[in-house]
């Protein structure tokens, strides 16, 4: 993997008959996001398209702002859209909404009936893939600074472990419209920053529940609002986060990395959810110690590892070939 950040025109030379590896990189990150504990932004990372997608992105949320603010609005939006990667957006985005559309419910089931053997694969997934953004990092301006970089990974593993305990969140049955917008424009934002996840978010408000139901019983109204939420956010955020990409990409990724570890602490396989251990009231993201089932999820667990090995390994082959 590069190290270095894409320039445009890479970026738009990019072959449109990756389309169908695109789409199915979308649909990973979509089904990434429907699990509790993983972040698209993650996937997003492990496949290789993390700094072309949020590039692409910059560029289609400026030419909303050109439409908006002007003057030459047209035109502006014209240079912003055709400065963004179709052939890279389209299929993933797709492949997202597809995801999405049709997993809801699937991955409800599976995180809901099968918790321990679904916390250990993508235990596994996330552990392997805290290597992609330090494979990632630039060389460090006027000479290394370990103990620098050192507290940018303990402070995003730190942040990331406490954010995680707060998701003892009860399900909220009948939300209101105004905080599913809310919600939608905070989760949204964990959609693009890997080790957190907008899932994790939402179970932390009680809406992750409601969430996926909106959607498995197509419930437009709420599906509007969640995405009228989730555009907001996405348009106040992904401007910053390119900005620490392009000027600050070493500390970011490092940041990145321990975010991804501290996240951890929400995939362990064995956890208690509402319920109580030893006469104490435990939340979700308490970690106890392994119990029944024990091998199915350390077997998963390392099949997730196993696959984010060989998707970093084909995205090297990959990587190298276009070189």
């Amino acid at each position: 993997m590069s190290t270095a950040r894409p320039e445009p025109a890479a970026i738009r030379r990019r072959p449109p008959l990756r389309g169908a590896l695109d789409l199915v990189r979308g649909f990973l990150i979509g089904m990434a996001e429907l699990v509790p504990g993983v972040s698209g932004g993650t996937v997003a990372l492990v496949t290789g398209v993390y700094d072309e997608l949020i590039d692409s992105a910059s560029h289609v949320l400026g030419a909303l702002r050109a439409l908006v603010r002007g003057p030459d609005r047209w035109s502006r939006a014209r240079a912003e859209l055709a400065r963004s990667d179709w052939w890279l957006l389209g299929p993933v985005f797709a492949g997202m909404v597809a995801a999405v559309l049709t997993m809801a419910g699937v991955m409800g089931a599976f995180v809901g009936d099968h918790p321990e053997h679904a916390r250990g694969l993508f235990l596994g997934l996330v552990a392997a893939s805290v290597a992609v953004p330090l494979m990632l990092l630039p060389p460090r301006a006027g000479g290394p600074r370990r103990g620098l970089d050192v507290l940018c990974v303990v402070g995003g593993a730190v942040a990331a472990f406490l954010l995680t305990g707060l998701a003892g969140g009860r399900e909220v049955e009948e939300p209101a419209l105004v905080w599913v917008f809310l919600a939608a424009a905070v989760a949204i934002c964990a959609l693009v920053v890997p080790g957190i996840s907008g899932s994790f978010f939402l179970l932390a408000v009680g809406l992750y529940a409601p969430t996926l139901a909106a959607v498995d019983e197509r419930n437009l109204v709420y599906i509007a609002v969640f995405a009228a939420g989730a555009a907001v956010g996405l348009g106040s955020f992904v401007q910053l986060l390119r900005y620490l990409l392009d000027h600050r990409r070493r500390t970011t990724l490092l940041v990145m990395a321990g975010l991804m570890v501290g996240s951890l602490r929400a995939l362990w396989p064995w956890q208690e959810g509402q319920s109580e251990v030893d006469g104490e009231a435990k939340g979700a993201g308490t970690m106890v110690a392994p119990y029944d089932p024990l091998g199915g999820p350390v077997l998963l667990a390392l099949l997730g590892a196993a696959i984010v090995v060989v998707l970093i390994l084909v995205e090297r082959r990959a990587a190298a070939r276009a070189a």
